[in-house]
């Protein structure tokens, strides 16, 4: 095997109201195959069916990728509330053991929308269930129309609707090679509180943390709360995330292999 392998974690479904899947965005899979330069591989966002030291033995890097689903409040002392559903608790007990493990080994991890989130929880961060709701903050929800309804078009839903801020110098204005960049929004959930780990390297025009790292990680360790795999061959931003990940994820497989050759 050649290319370097990144896991992406499936999203708990029912399918036609009565079988159980593990679903993946097409967009997240062509994202690392077209442009991360890997073999994008699904494994199960569910406790009983992946075993978190396996995975990291099969893998390069960890795509988190962004669903429907919100973190359950419980992992931030927060109580839950039916307006806030649905939840995932099998892809949570997945994702946050998982990032402090990547994080430990220093193999390259990638949260985006919902895996931004998992992994300021992971943190000892908090999240605010509906953004919009805090005083000067805009609406990150996607488009709707009039009536309510999401709008048909792809194209409007995850067209860039806001500039974000980056720390000047920091790992992000690097990747980018500029200070303010221009992302889509399609949230409800975002960071309240940092955790202990965690380093705010972009701010949205309303205050909303939009990308974060984990500082002091030996290896490729950032969140976006944009939705970066819709359009990275494209997209000049999006693609400089994808090709420093999968640079990153490569870096990982070649230290490996040399480790395990000698």
């Amino acid at each position: 095997m050649t290319k370097p392998v990144i896991g992406v974690i499936g999203n708990g479904r029912l399918v036609e109201s009565r079988f159980a899947a593990q679903i993946v965005g097409d967009n997240n899979l062509r994202a690392i195959a077209e442009v991360a330069g890997a073999l994008p591989l699904m494994f199960a966002g569910s406790p009983a069916l992946t075993d978190i030291a396996d995975l990291l033995e099969t893998v390069d890097g960890i795509l988190l990728t962004g669903a429907r689903a919100n973190v359950h409040p419980s992992h931030f002392n927060t109580e839950p509330h039916p307006k806030h559903e649905p939840y995932d608790e099998d892809r949570d007990s997945v994702a946050l053991p998982l990032i402090k493990a990547c994080v430990a080994r220093g193999l390259p991890v990638f949260g985006i929308c919902r895996g931004f989130q998992e992994m300021n929880v992971a943190a000892g961060g908090s999240l605010h269930p509906e953004i919009r709701e805090l005083p000067g903050r805009m609406n990150h929800r996607m488009p709707r129309l009039e009536n309510g309804e999401i709008h048909p078009d792809l194209e409007v839903v995850f067209a860039d609707r806001h500039d974000v801020q980056l720390i000047p110098d920091g790992v992000f204005a690097r990747i980018f090679g500029r200070d303010v960049i221009r992302v889509n929004s399609l949230h409800g959930q975002g960071v309240l509180e940092l955790g202990e780990q965690v380093v705010a390297e972009g701010i949205a025009e309303d205050g909303t943390i939009e990308a974060i790292r984990f500082k002091d990680a030996q290896g490729f360790a950032l969140g976006v709360q944009w939705h970066a795999e819709y359009d990275p061959q494209t997209n000049p931003v999006n693609r400089a995330l994808f090709k420093a990940f999968g640079d990153a994820v490569s870096r990982y497989r070649e230290t490996r292999q040399n480790r395990t050759s000698q």
